[in-house]
């Protein structure tokens, strides 16, 4: 690592850590509030029991120029925070033994910090197997990993995959992809071993195949290694869900970083794409296009999140031909691999209702859903009515058979 790397924060950094910071934020409340509602439940199995946030490559918290990245921040939040500072248990380790005793000394420094019931543990060891191996010998706590290294050594998928397949919920990663890094090495058999537990073996060879074999440019190469590091990830471990977004280099169209999500709960993948959302430098007629307006059919899950929102009616219209479903029913059903936000369906959907395309039910609460998943008409109770420009995730909506 450079001598000059901590000196003054980038902008890509500083949105890195306002995007760790702010999912942090929302998992830990929804993660809190599971295990008080466990605890209210099952009192004997003991109160205030842990969530942990682990960065195994976490530099010294704060650049020379005062700007904090994420340790710091993340423990700001827990002092503040009552219930975090009963819960919270935090790991965080860099292998340069320099660099974790400027972050000791910067976590010291935090005011306050002494109220937090885990004291946070500052470790100083290279991640490798060995780390791999504690992990899948635990059952973890409600987990959240942020793995930024330094180019690519220490990232592998045994890793993601001891923390995502371990915990039974709640245990996700946040990756920091150093794309211009390992699109150098892939063909590089110095570091062939560094390669092979990123991808694998198998998906290595198909991958080298691919860019070495066709006259792909430059942008379509950066797509295929995210497409397949993204599949890699998928087939590895339990992960239902990959979310990327990427950064560019400043004052240049080329590509540093790819920040990506790997989560098995829809909830995170939600959250997490709202947060993206209000950060993406770019938008396609009002989507969040996750900077991948290049892709093709060519990368299935990374051509998904470039469509633009103009494609979203007819992509609804084709999905549901027939069927009525709540509008949290089409949401939930269709925005997974997609760039569209909540938001976006609900705009959308009114407008489709004012063009005439879809048929709403015009009024709140007329029906209810029996045991058996049916729409039954509730004429038992007087139904309220739907305020206007209103779309509520309960209004049902019914798509023409016939597009």
């Amino acid at each position: 690592m450079t001598d000059t790397f901590f000196q003054n924060q980038k902008d890509q950094s500083k949105i890195k850590a306002e995007i760790v910071e702010k999912y942090f934020g929302a998992w830990s409340r929804i993660m809190i509030s599971i295990l008080e509602a466990n605890e209210k439940q099952y009192p004997q199995h003991g109160k205030n029991k842990p969530i942990a946030y682990i960065d195994l490559f976490a530099g010294q918290g704060i650049y020379d120029d005062g700007n904090k990245s994420t340790p710091i921040l993340i423990l700001e939040k827990a002092v503040q925070d009552s219930k975090l500072q009963k819960r919270l248990l935090t790991i965080f380790n860099d292998a340069d033994e320099q660099i974790s005793k400027s972050l000791q000394e910067n976590i010291n420094s935090i005011p306050n910090i002494q109220n937090l019931s885990y004291k946070p543990q500052v470790t100083n060891f290279e991640v490798g197997e060995e780390i791999v191996n504690y992990f899948d010998n635990r059952q973890l706590v409600p987990t959240l990993m942020f793995l930024d290294p330094f180019g690519y050594k220490g990232l592998s998928l045994k890793l993601i995959k001891s923390i995502v397949n371990r915990g039974n919920w709640g245990c996700e990663c946040i990756i920091f992809f150093s794309y211009d890094g390992i699109n150098r090495a892939i063909n590089n058999s110095i570091v062939e071993n560094y390669m092979i537990d990123l991808f694998t073996e198998k998906t290595l060879q198909k991958l080298r195949n691919k860019l070495n074999n066709s006259n792909l440019s430059s942008s379509q190469k950066e797509l295929e290694i995210i497409e397949n590091f993204s599949q890699a990830v998928q087939e590895e471990t339990d992960a239902k869900y990959i979310l990327p977004f990427r950064f560019k280099k400043e004052n240049q169209n080329k590509t540093s970083h790819h920040l990506i999500f790997v989560t098995k709960n829809f909830k995170g993948y939600q959250i997490m794409k709202e947060v993206m959302a209000k950060r993406s430098s770019d938008n396609t007629h009002g989507s969040v296009p996750f900077e991948y307006n290049p892709a093709t059919r060519e990368q299935p899950l990374l051509f998904s999140y470039s469509q633009p929102l103009n494609d979203l009616p007819s992509l609804l219209l084709q999905k549901f031909t027939g069927k009525t479903l709540t509008m949290k029913e089409i949401y939930e059903e269709h925005n997974v691999g997609t760039p569209y936000i909540e938001l976006n369906y609900r705009e959308v959907l009114k407008q489709m209702e004012m063009e005439g395309k879809i048929t709403v039910n015009p009024k709140f609460g007329d029906y209810y859903v029996d045991q058996n998943g049916n729409y039954i008409l509730n004429d038992k109770r007087k139904p309220k009515k739907r305020r206007k420009n209103s779309f509520t995730e309960e209004v049902l909506v019914t798509f023409p058979k016939n597009i």
